[in-house]
């Protein structure tokens, strides 16, 4: 295993298409709920401990070996929102791209092959760091890291945030990111994939759900 594997895995420069998403973000901006930096470290304490420990753990499960094939099916059920649910293959199809290319990978190629308009992106997340040689730990930890990271460099650009609070905001989560991560790897040592976690957060459901149909917007989620 190399660690500057797991170092371009999480380097938000990795073109796996992460950049136009803010994980929910924009249509809590639009909404008055993130307004300060105060405010989005709230909203991505309360996103990693939901939809991002679930993220986590899908990755670490497919990078720990699971059927990627039945996590897909199994992340899709976990996903409530048909525009979240598009938003995780758009993702996960940049990501199985960005992938192919640096870690030529069988099994990359085999999910590939099985899903050509993408599978959900945690799940390509794992097996990408397990084609890098990483192991689930690593891929829980970059999932984990993905489901903050994103809404934090938003609302830099919604709401011209201090890239300095936007970062700090992202330092004080530390230890949660620390603490999800492990669950979520301990979690994907499991015989079956049915015991993983379905953490949801519905607010993001539903104005998943209306942020997809405004005619103008910065994000693409």
């Amino acid at each position: 295993m190399t660690r500057a594997a797991l170092l371009i895995l999480a380097d938000g420069r990795f073109p796996a298409g992460g950049h136009a998403h803010s994980g929910g973000a924009e249509a809590a901006v639009a909404a008055g709920r993130i307004t300060d930096a105060a405010t989005l470290a709230d909203f991505c304490h309360g996103r990693l401990h939901t939809t991002g420990l679930t993220a986590a753990a899908f990755a670490a499960a497919a990078c720990a070996g699971h059927d990627p094939l039945a996590l897909d099916t199994a992340a899709d059920a976990r996903t409530a929102s048909p525009a979240l649910r598009r938003t995780a293959r758009k993702l996960g199809r940049q990501l199985m791209r960005a992938a192919r290319a640096t870690w030529p990978s069988a099994e990359l190629d085999a999910l590939a092959a099985a899903h050509p308009r993408g599978a959900h992106q945690p799940v390509v997340l794992g097996l990408t760091a397990r084609a890098a040689g990483l192991q689930p730990l690593d891929a829980a930890h970059t999932a984990a890291y993905e489901s903050v990271s994103g809404p934090a460099t938003a609302a830099v650009r919604l709401l011209s945030l201090d890239p300095f609070d936007a970062t700090a905001v992202l330092a004080r989560l530390a230890p949660d990111l620390d603490t999800v991560a492990q669950r979520a790897a301990e979690a994907a040592q499991a015989d079956t994939i049915d015991t993983l976690p379905a953490a949801s957060t519905p607010l993001l459901d539903l104005t998943a759900e209306q942020h997809a149909t405004w005619p103008v917007r910065l994000f693409a989620s």
